[in-house]
């Protein structure tokens, strides 16, 4: 009885959560990217001022963190919408 149902979600389920599973990627990676964005304002005025360095760096490094997260997230995407 419930044979025909069964084989209709092992057919639909995996052609259904791999573009999902791409489009979350995705969004994840652009959301990552937007916050690497966000402190560059921050760290050009901290760059400009002479006992800026500490924040200077503080900036860097999020920014640094932020953008590998979302590069690698849309490098994932990529590497899952492959066949």
């Amino acid at each position: 009885m419930f044979a025909l149902p069964k084989k209709l979600l092992e057919h639909v389920i995996p052609q259904v959560a791999r573009p999902l599973r791409i489009l979350w990627n995705q969004i994840i990676g652009f959301v990552f990217l937007v916050l690497a964005l966000v402190p560059v304002k921050s760290a050009i005025d901290s760059y400009h001022d002479p006992n800026g360095l500490p924040r200077f760096m503080m900036s860097v490094l999020f920014i640094a963190i932020m953008a590998s997260f979302g590069i690698s997230s849309f490098l994932r995407a990529r590497k899952i919408a492959r066949p």
